[in-house]
Parts: structure tokens; C-alpha cells; sequence
């Protein structure tokens, strides 16, 4: 996009469309912005502009941009309103206050009502239509030939039912053709044709007519597996209220800067990701994470756009722009995920074309043998090749895959589960061992207090108090834990003065009448045997840290008030969740951590894991995966997507979990669970599995409904019109099928 000569080739494109608002060249960011009247423009008129935005770029890259390196190929997203090359986006959006009376690309507009019924007669409607169409006038044909007699209204009138249910296949078909590639399309146009030589006008028009339907039927079946998908993006906001200047305005999300300060009242959609700089709230984060309860947001917390705020007003300073925002990569995602096919239906496609070709040399072998060998008539051999050409097609087949596959993508995008691609939908299913990383992933990341024990003659709450007094003057994570403890006992901690640290051993202050000391043991030399020693062991043997807290009120002598001990908390319920995921078939859960063997012999023993392996770095953890492949077979690494980087790519499924927000997460793992739950962990292998048994019983289907009428053709003379039932049957019982995984909802047993 650098040249802009490619621009002003786009911009040739979009002066054909006058609902579009704007378009403006960046050359300094080579790209290009455009704007468009949602309420003029429509899904479907806006992916047939995507599509020529995309033939103009296809031919000027070939034509003129081949020796120039900056004028990248364009890919193109039918699912979703938009356009996305390298380098420019043409982005859905309602009417622009401010801009929409400055339209400098078209002069008219068309009257409402002449929209209305353009958009309305899109593609998928007239192949309803159609399919009406070739309906009626089959069945005008077969009451003209049977009661009334009329040879030539007969022949109209089927002639008028094939153009109607044969349009789009035959013109489908024959750009297939011209590619010197069969598909099954052609073989049914072939097939209606044949039925009409020998004499059956009737039963290719059925044909047609049920081949128009099921076509209809399952595009209506793959149109609800993508409910979720462009769910989605009505979630996008397209305006926001921001503070700039001294003035509260409200501007286009695309117009807002990194840095602005947006205001966000209770029940709205949060326009764009950002942290809250004032204010509390509860935000509604189900259609982003999938979380099913609300959110509890504070200063210095992050929120994300497309997101619902529940019940308080708060101001958000701007981290992304809109472009970049949580909600718009995970819609940028999803669609790639659908692009992607699986393994099986990628199989299917290469093997498609071959047994096109194979069911081509059947019917003519159907035909050609009995005439020239057994000496039947041509008509009764044409017939029945005309039988085997339909029921052999493998219509049912091709479609039972990408039928399966959506609906799976679809089911896990309304949950928080991002596959990126049908492959990895597949892959899940088959994970023998599941490698998880310890902190923030098992365990919340965070440190809490776990142990408080005081000595005989203190309380509990005072030492807890005071030691909460000197540490609130520290940053550091175990300090924050001990004053966060404090706090959620509903204790008002005093104000401490002369804080002094010492690095790596303790701290101290001063808190009313006496001086506070906190700090490891080694920091109390002189309390080498006290009443605590014992505790104080047990405690470092589970993997917990433990801070030593005493006091002096004279200045001199050091008294010991208690051990406060903390630790990374387990999550809750990991044992089950675990016993859950074993229950799909993994045969072995492996931690792995960089903290030190004691730490990890302490949480490997409380969550249940069946191996874990300790004060691995980055690197270390790439090596321990390629072992567990070696010796399982297919291994899925669990991290939380920021230091687990490189596991998450080695593995042979990276699920990053919590990712709502992280880039890593998002570019480097094949799943990414936008929540921060461990139990979307057995909930992507019960989904990955649930997906291939439908993928199983949909092929099984399909291979037995074309064995069965193959061999009833041959055996029981199966009539054409039976097998066209059977056939479009078939196909459409997949569909359906592959369909209600959308409803699936796995529950795992406590």
C-alpha cells in the first residue's frame, strides 16, 4: 500500500458504492480507511464490495504490482462486513455523526424502499426462490402430462423447473469446469440432464429441486453456526463519550487516540480497551470471556471494549485503538479459524475432485457395459447409470465435515474459546498428555497469606495489624499480601513511620509505642530456637514462604510475636477439574514450573498431578515437551500465555488461558480461553471429542446411505426418484446433525 497508485485502484472500486461515507489514504501508515453507511449498506451488499475490492487487487498485483515488494496480496473476509489486506480495512459503521452529509465518494442515493428490496434480493433469497420457482412448475409439468395432456406446456413447463433449480449449480459447475476440475455440482446438472434424454423430465426436476433445497437448508445451517461469530460484532460500540481538550465530546471509536480519557456510564458497552482511572463498577465480560458472573472493576484494572458496565460510572484511559482492541482481534480470529480446515474435511476436498472423476467412469461403465456386452436397450442401461451417477455423489460426504467443524468453532466463540483453526478443533480430541504450567495457570498468580500464628500471650488480630502497618509502606508482592489480608478482616491498620528496609532480609517501623521488625528467619539470627521452630519447618515443607514478625518497646529487646506464612494459592477445585480432564482421555498431567523443587513438590501434591518437573526456564520447558511427545504422543501445554510463549508454540496444542487482552496469548497459542478458568480446560477436549464422533457417525452416514443405494440399484432396481430422496436426504440429515453441536454444553461431575 505503499504505492498509491494500488490506493487510487481501490478507490476506483469504491466510488461504484455509494453508501460509502469516506476514504482516506495514510501514506505515511500506507493504509487505507473507509467508511461506510451501515443502514445503506447491508452485510450482503458490503461483501460484494469486499469481493471486487479484492479482484481489483488480485489483478493489479498480478498486473502492475509484481515488481513492486510493498503491494501485498489482500485477503478477504466474507463472514464478517470487512475487507482485510495487509496494510487497510474497510470497516462496518453506522452513520458517522459529523461526516455522514460530507459524502465524497457517489452523488445519489436510492429511495429507502429501493434498497430495501435490492438487499433483500441477495443471493441466498433468489436460491430460495428459485427453489419455489422450480417447485411449482414441477409439479404444473407432472399434472400437465397427467391429466391434462399437454405435450408442449409439459415440456415448458419443466424446462422453466430445471432453468429455475439448475441456474446456480450449472453456473457453479462450469467455472469449476473451466479450472479443468469436476465437483459434485456438475455431476447433479449432469444427472438432470440425463433423466430428461431417457425420458424422466419429472424425476430431474425432482432432483434439481430437492438439490436446490438441501443447498438452501444448509447454507440456513452453516448461516446459524456463525450466529456467534458475527454476534460478535455487534458487540462493537461505534461511538464513545471522551474528555479532551476540557470538553466532553462524543467521537467515531476510530477517531479516539491512545491516551484519551472515555467516559462510561452504567448499562453501556465499553467502546474500547483501556484501565479505569476512576470510579467502581461490576462489568459483564460473558460475550468477550465467557465468564457467567460479573466482573468487579477499580482503578488501575483493565476493561475491555464490547463489554457491558453493570452499575457504577468510571472514566477509562484509552491503551488501544479501536483497530486493536481485545474484541476486534478475537473477531479477526475467529474468522481465520474458519478459514482454516481441518484435517479431515482438507482430506475430503483433494479427495472430492478424484471421485468426481471415479463416479463419471462408473455411470458410463453402468451404461456402456449391459448395452455392449449383455445386449439390454440403451434406454433402461442410461436409466440406471443416470440412478448410480445421483446416488453415488457424494454430496453428503463433502458437507458432513465443514458442517461438524463450524458448528464446534461456533459453540466454543460463545464461550470464550477461541479455536484458530478446524485443525486444532480436531486435534484436541486426540491429547494423551496435558503439560501445565504452575503459576498463574494451577495456582492465581498471586500470593495470599495462609498461616497466621501468633505466639502464646499474642493475639492474632494485633500481630496481624502491626505487621499490615509496616508493610504498607512496601511494594513488594509479599507485603501487599499481608496488608490485603488485613483488610478483607475489615482492620484499620495504624499509620507507621520511620520505615527502614534491608534488601532481601526484612523491614521495620515504627507503629505507636513500639518497633515493628518483619523478615525471613535469617534476618532473626538471635531467634535461632524458639516455641515456633516446629511450626515454622512444617510450614517452609509445604512450600510456603514464612515472615517472621517481632517487636521491641524498648528499643533493645527483640520479642517474637508470631510467623506469618503465604504461598501461590491453588485454584479452587483443581483436583476435580483435573480428574475431569483425565476423564477425556488424557493419560497423563504433567506441571511444570521454574520455581524450586520444594515449592513444586507442595502444589504438585495438593492438585494432583501425576508428574511435575521443577526450576525449569523458558527453554527447559521446550526440551521437557519433546520428551512427553516421544514418550506419550500428542501433548497440549496450558499456560497463561506470557513467559509460556515458546512451550505454548512447541507444543502440539497451545491453550493460553486468561488471555482476554494478552497479544502473546492471542498470536502464539492454537486455543486461547479468554478467561481466567481452568474449566474451559476439559470443556475444549469433551467439545474436540464430541466433535469427532459427529465427524465419525456423519461419514459413516454418508459412506453407508451410497453403499446402500448402490446396491439397491443393482439388486432391487432403486428408481431415480428414491435415490434423489435418498441422496438430498442424506445430505441434509448431516447438515443437521453437525448442527447441534451448537447446542452442546458439556457439564463435568463433581
Amino acid at each position: 500500500m505503499s504505492d498509491v497508485s494500488c490506493a487510487d485502484e481501490l478507490a476506483d472500486t469504491l466510488k461504484e458504492e455509494p453508501a460509502v461515507v469516506a476514504a482516506h489514504y495514510d501514506a505515511a501508515a500506507a493504509t487505507l480507511d473507509i467508511d461506510y453507511d451501515a443502514n445503506h449498506l447491508p452485510a450482503e451488499r458490503a461483501q460484494k464490495l469486499a469481493r471486487a475490492v479484492w479482484q481489483r487487487m488480485r489483478a493489479r498485483q498480478t498486473d502492475s504490482c509484481g515488481n513492486q515488494p510493498n503491494c501485498e496480496e489482500c485477503t478477504v473476509s466474507l463472514q464478517v462486513a470487512a475487507a482485510t489486506p495487509s496494510g487497510y480495512t474497510i470497516a462496518q459503521q453506522g452513520p458517522r455523526p459529523g461526516h455522514i452529509e460530507h459524502v465524497t465518494v457517489g452523488e445519489t442515493h436510492l429511495p429507502a424502499w429501493v434498497v430495501t428490496i435490492r438487499d433483500w434480493l441477495s443471493t441466498e433469497h433468489i436460491e430460495a426462490i428459485l427453489v419455489g420457482v422450480t417447485f411449482i412448475t414441477m409439479i404444473g409439468g407432472l399434472l400437465s402430462e397427467n391429466l391434462l395432456e399437454a405435450p408442449t406446456l409439459t415440456m415448458v413447463l419443466f424446462a422453466l423447473s430445471y432453468a429455475a433449480g439448475g441456474y446456480f449449480g450449472l453456473r457453479a459447475g462450469l467455472e469449476t469446469l473451466m479450472e479443468l476440475k469436476l465437483d459434485v455440482v456438475l455431476l447433479m446438472v449432469l444427472a438432470a440432464v440425463g433423466a430428461w434424454i431417457v425420458g424422466a423430465p419429472f424425476e430431474g426436476a425432482l432432483l434439481l429441486f430437492l438439490f436446490s433445497l438441501s443447498n438452501v437448508l444448509q447454507n440456513y445451517a452453516l448461516d446459524r453456526t456463525r450466529t456467534a461469530i458475527q454476534s460478535l460484532v455487534k458487540l462493537r460500540p461505534t461511538e464513545a463519550l471522551v474528555e479532551r481538550d476540557g470538553e466532553t465530546r462524543t467521537m467515531h471509536i476510530e477517531d479516539v487516540r491512545v491516551g484519551d480519557v472515555i467516559i462510561v456510564r452504567p448499562g453501556d458497552r465499553i467502546p474500547m480497551d483501556g484501565t479505569v482511572i476512576e470510579g467502581e463498577t461490576t462489568v459483564d465480560q460473558s460475550a468477550i470471556t465467557g465468564e457467567s458472573v460479573p466482573v468487579s472493576k477499580t482503578v488501575d484494572q483493565e476493561v475491555l471494549a464490547g463489554t457491558i458496565n453493570k452499575d457504577g460510572g468510571i472514566k477509562v484511559r484509552v491503551d488501544r485503538r479501536a483497530a486493536d482492541s481485545t474484541l476486534s482481534r478475537v473477531i479477526k480470529l475467529v474468522e481465520e479459524a474458519r478459514t482454516e480446515k481441518a484435517e479431515t474435511q482438507s482430506f475430503l476436498d483433494t479427495f472430492e475432485e478424484y471421485y468426481a472423476w471415479f463416479v463419471i467412469a462408473l455411470t458410463v461403465a453402468v451404461i456402456a457395459v449391459p448395452v455392449y456386452f449383455f445386449g439390454e436397450g440403451f434406454d433402461a442401461a442410461f436409466y440406471r447409470g443416470m440412478t448410480v451417477l445421483v446416488a453415488a455423489s457424494p454430496c453428503a460426504l463433502i458437507i458432513s465435515t465443514p458442517a461438524v467443524i463450524l458448528s464446534a468453532i461456533g459453540n466454543g466463540a460463545r464461550r470464550g474459546i477461541l479455536f484458530k483453526g478446524g485443525i486444532y478443533v480436531e486435534k484436541a480430541a486426540g491429547i494423551k498428555v496435558v503439560a501445565i504450567d504452575k503459576t498463574g495457570t494451577l495456582t492465581y498468580g498471586k500470593v495470599h497469606v495462609t498461616d497466621i500464628v501468633p505466639v502464646d500471650g499474642v493475639k492474632r488480630e494485633d500481630m496481624l495489624v502491626a505487621a499490615a502497618a509496616v508493610e504498607s509502606r512496601s511494594e513488594h508482592p509479599l507485603a501487599q499480601a499481608i496488608v490485603q489480608a488485613a483488610k478483607q478482616a475489615g482492620m484499620q491498620i495504624p499509620e507507621a513511620t520511620g520505615f527502614q528496609s534491608e534488601a532481601g532480609r526484612g523491614v521495620r517501623a515504627t507503629v505507636g509505642d513500639r518497633q515493628v521488625h518483619i523478615g525471613s528467619p535469617r534476618y532473626f539470627a538471635q531467634f535461632a530456637e524458639h516455641p515456633l521452630n516446629e511450626t515454622l519447618h512444617a510450614l517452609q515443607s509445604e512450600g510456603k514462604t514464612v515472615v517472621m514478625v517481632a517487636e521491641t518497646r524498648d528499643g533493645v529487646t527483640l520479642e517474637l510475636m508470631g510467623l506469618i506464612a503465604l504461598a501461590d494459592q491453588l485454584r479452587d477445585d483443581v483436583a476435580n477439574i483435573l480428574d475431569a480432564i483425565r476423564a477425556q482421555g488424557v493419560e497423563q498431567i504433567v506441571m511444570l514450573t521454574g520455581d524450586n523443587e520444594r515449592v513444586a513438590h507442595a502444589i504438585a501434591e495438593q492438585a494432583g498431578v501425576d508428574a511435575y518437573f521443577a526450576d525449569l526456564l523458558p527453554e527447559d520447558k521446550v526440551t521437557r515437551l519433546k520428551a512427553l511427545r516421544e514418550q506419550y504422543g500428542t501433548v497440549a501445554m496450558v499456560g497463561d500465555g506470557v513467559n509460556d510463549a515458546p512451550a505454548l508454540a512447541a507444543a502440539d496444542l497451545g491453550i493460553a488461558m486468561g488471555a482476554a487482552g494478552t497479544d502473546v496469548a492471542l498470536e502464539t497459542a492454537d486455543v486461547v480461553l479468554m478467561a481466567d478458568d481452568l474449566n474451559k480446560v476439559p470443556y475444549v477436549a469433551a467439545l474436540s471429542r464430541r466433535t469427532r464422533r459427529k465427524l465419525v457417525v456423519n461419514l459413516g452416514f454418508a459412506l453407508t446411505m451410497i453403499a446402500l443405494m448402490i446396491g439397491a440399484i443393482f439388486f432391487f432396481e432403486l428408481p431415480l426418484p428414491l435415490a434423489v430422496i435418498g441422496h438430498e436426504g442424506g445430505t441434509v440429515l448431516v447438515s443437521l446433525n453437525g448442527l447441534t453441536l451448537l447446542a452442546f454444553n458439556y457439564q463435568r461431575s463433581s
